[in-house]
């Protein structure tokens, strides 16, 4: 079990260079440095002198990756690419181009993102499985097809209609909760509870389409059979044996949503104004702050690879016979 988790660490290296690597090429395809200084220092300060001295001030007045003037191993280390992203793989992610600490900014907008991340998937996990079970119980009956019917609508509606939708009815018409924002303490229950409940039902019609099929998947196993014959009741048979052994694809179906968990939600944050992570990497698109957008990437990235890492330990735990070499 070491080796293997000490192996799959090692692999983690290349592919995050290789992350790092596309999102650094992909955002100077569209942008440059002189770009990026114009967009900070606005249309009224835009000079070239003041250019150059917010290229230099932020290190972005060398090579973007080869140095042709420096010597040796200096032409790929003195250079743009690999002086920011040395620092990523000890988690020192230095400051926005506006001059303020991303660390901090990190471990501020964490909590408001975890606030209606964590709620959405607990929340949605239970519903979408109960919701599964639910129809499998009733296969092969109205009330499966209509389920059945519902949830492939519902997976048809963007969440953007969810969220206007919501905010529409919810919050203008009926006055039961504010349209955006966010508050401490108690108060954000307030805040947090449209997005949470809009976040729970624009996932409810895809992830209970793919319960439901792998669970008439497992309905049909010798098990199933052999369970029935012994006079277990449909309902033991589905929760002590079908959901059981159903568990290592809903794992893997958990595992993509575990970043999300960490950087919040794009649309949701920000159409509901939540300081959150997630909002907090659109203003750094729209500001063109590569040093937010490479850190928020690169945070992903492990989170993603971590998560990989834990289902496939979890793998041991649900089913003895998977064993990690």
């Amino acid at each position: 079990m070491i080796a293997y988790i000490l192996r799959r660490l090692l692999y983690a290296v290349p592919i995050l260079i290789g992350v790092n690597l596309l999102t650094f090429t992909l955002f100077f395809v569209v942008n440059t440095p002189d770009d990026m200084a114009r967009m900070q220092l606005g249309i009224k300060r835009v000079t070239p002198e003041a250019i150059e001295k917010w290229k230099a001030e932020r290190g972005y007045d060398k090579p973007l990756l080869y140095n042709e003037q420096a010597v040796g191993a200096a032409k790929l280390t003195d250079t743009i690419f690999f002086e920011k992203s040395v620092k990523l793989f000890v988690f020192d992610f230095g400051r926005a181009d506006d001059g303020r600490d991303i660390a901090h900014e990190i471990r501020t907008r964490m909590g408001p993102s975890l606030a209606i991340a964590v709620p959405v998937f607990v929340l949605g996990l239970f519903v979408t499985v109960s919701f599964a079970l639910m129809l499998v119980f009733f296969r092969a009956t109205y009330l499966d097809f209509w389920g059945v019917v519902g949830c492939v609508a519902m997976m048809s509606v963007s969440s953007l209609f969810y969220i206007i939708g919501g905010q529409y009815l919810v919050s203008k018409v009926w006055h039961l909760v504010p349209i955006s924002g966010y508050a401490e303490g108690p108060d954000a229950l307030k805040f947090l509870l449209l997005p949470v409940v809009i976040g729970v039902i624009a996932g409810v019609g895809s992830s209970t389409r793919w319960y439901r099929t792998i669970f008439l998947e497992e309905i049909n196993r010798d098990y199933v059979r052999t369970a029935r014959a012994k006079g277990l009741s449909e309902i033991r048979v589905l929760f002590r044996h079908v959901l059981k052994n159903a568990m290592i694809p809903i794992l893997t179906g958990v595992v993509v949503v575990i970043p999300l968990l960490f950087m919040g939600s794009l649309l949701t944050e920000s159409f509901f104004g939540v300081p959150g992570l997630g909002s907090y990497t659109i203003d750094a698109i729209n500001a063109q702050d590569f040093a937010v957008v490479r850190a928020m990437v690169f945070i992903g990235s492990v989170l993603y690879i971590v998560g990989l890492l834990l289902t496939d330990i979890s793998y041991t735990l649900v089913d003895p016979r998977v064993r990690l070499q």
